[in-house]
């Protein structure tokens, strides 16, 4: 073989490692640009020449745990404290019944109790508001309980006491609710704004500014 046929055999081997570098290094350019526009942040390391390289760090696989989903409310109950009710009865069955009254909430609800038991929840409203109206008059007692054990106001009233309630009877229950929707202002009474009320029995002559008739009671302002 001829030196010049063997010198061409070596440049043919010498291109063709050339060009298996050249396409290696493409491939691996192709692999950090790609890589590079999921992570862009890259270190550089000083190669065996000299030159430096880019080093690409995979991003790292995230591995949450799920969290168990929180029971949905109950529909039939809400938090909502602006909710409104959609009758006085609802209201009513509502309320919570303290464990203990103090002396003017125990007063406004034993007068309810006395006055109106067994009648509507309407007219035991009504009852609440005349109390509620005269100690705010300036007419009467400055307080609930002087409204109550005000003199000659009250069949009830005997010796400035009342008689004792059972404590565990819906009527109870029901007399403190109205107590407590009364105080708060929560339902607008048929006789909002009057004073006075008496039994439909009698004919006292008033003549003061009928409001309401309700069950067994009239009210005036």
């Amino acid at each position: 073989m001829s030196f010049r046929l063997k010198a061409a055999i070596a440049a043919a081997f010498a291109l063709s490692a050339a060009a298996a570098v050249t396409a290696s290094d493409m491939s691996i350019a192709g692999e950090s640009i790609a890589t590079t526009t999921s992570l862009p942040q890259t270190f550089p390391q000083t190669s065996p020449t000299g030159a430096q390289s880019a080093v690409i760090f995979a991003a790292p696989r995230e591995i949450t745990q799920p969290l168990a989903s929180a029971d949905k409310a109950d529909p039939e109950f809400s938090t909502d404290s602006d909710a409104q009710a959609t009758s006085l009865a609802a209201l009513v069955d509502a309320q919570g019944a303290p464990e203990e009254l103090d002396g003017d909430m125990h007063c406004l609800a034993g007068a309810v109790y006395f006055e109106s038991k067994g009648e509507s929840l309407e007219g035991q409203l009504a009852v609440a508001r005349v109390i509620i109206n005269r100690a705010k008059s300036g007419r009467f007692a400055d307080s609930l309980c002087g409204v109550v054990y005000q003199p000659s106001q009250f069949s009830f009233v005997r010796g400035h006491s009342m008689p004792a309630v059972r404590a565990d009877s819906r009527s109870w229950r029901e007399a403190v609710a109205i107590a407590q929707i009364a105080m708060n202002d929560s339902w607008v009474s048929r006789a909002e704004g009057a004073l006075f009320f008496h039994a439909r029995r009698v004919s006292p002559g008033w003549g003061k500014a009928k409001l309401a008739m309700i069950d067994n009671h009239i009210f005036y302002r």
